[in-house]
């Protein structure tokens, strides 16, 4: 699922040392630099060949991209941010489960299905706002359209994002997953199923909490400009 993107839908907590906001503010901007390649790569190769070249040349990449953000589970275990564990499990799991238990199994899936395409532009976006944002804030300065970007187009990006992932687990779920004998790797076609039904409460967790998110900053924005003005 776009997170939170993603995955830590929540603004980090003050870092208690220098070093960890040290840490913190290079992750955050090293992470944002590595979605942006996704993203360059992604809409390059689709205005120069098409879609279905896409997971050729993109496809390896965002996958260990997407494998570093297992470091916001630890983030969120350890109390380094303040991101809820449980929504930072949700997004990282569904996105290790496009990456890996679909798209790593059944390549050709990512290179017939449009979908492949319109996931990555929205994981990627998202991502590379969200990181930059982080980055930012952690630095002493976050300029107020980087501010509504991260809590406005996860209204686009998220519904975008999330049927792209449905589209490719339902793809998987009804061709070779159905296909399969033995289920040593692979996914049972039952159990991509349950993961779909499973979509359903996760994305309406995911989605009113960054409204909740949205409507604290969108106050407290608010709040300064009003006082600006007295």
């Amino acid at each position: 699922m776009p997170p939170s993107t993603t995955a830590a839908p929540q603004k980090p907590a003050p870092p208690s040392s220098p070093i960890k906001t040290a840490y913190l503010i290079a992750y955050n901007a090293l992470s944002a630099i590595a979605w942006a390649l996704v993203l360059q790569s992604t809409v390059l190769t689709l205005f120069e060949s098409g879609p279905e070249i896409v997971y050729l040349t993109t496809g390896e990449f965002t996958k260990w991209t997407q494998t570093a953000a297992a470091m916001e589970i630890i983030h969120s275990l350890l109390g380094i941010v303040r991101a809820p564990l449980l929504t930072t499990l949700m997004q990282v799991s569904s996105r290790f489960l496009l990456v890996w238990g679909v798209v790593h199994l059944y390549p050709y899936l990512a290179i017939e299905a449009p979908t492949y395409s319109s996931m990555l532009i929205a994981w990627s976006v998202t991502e590379v706002i969200r990181y930059s944002y982080f980055a930012l804030s952690l630095s002493g300065f976050t300029p107020r359209p980087l501010t509504w970007l991260r809590y406005n187009t996860f209204f686009v990006l998220y519904p975008i994002g999330i049927l792209s992932e449905c589209s490719l687990v339902f793809l998987a779920a009804v061709g070779p997953a159905a296909a399969e004998k033995e289920y040593p790797l692979a996914l049972a076609p039952y159990a991509l199923y349950a993961i779909l039904i499973i979509y359903v409460p996760g994305a309406y967790i995911l989605y009113t909490h960054m409204m909740a998110q949205r409507r604290k900053v969108m106050r407290s924005l608010k709040a300064k400009d009003e006082k600006a003005t007295q």
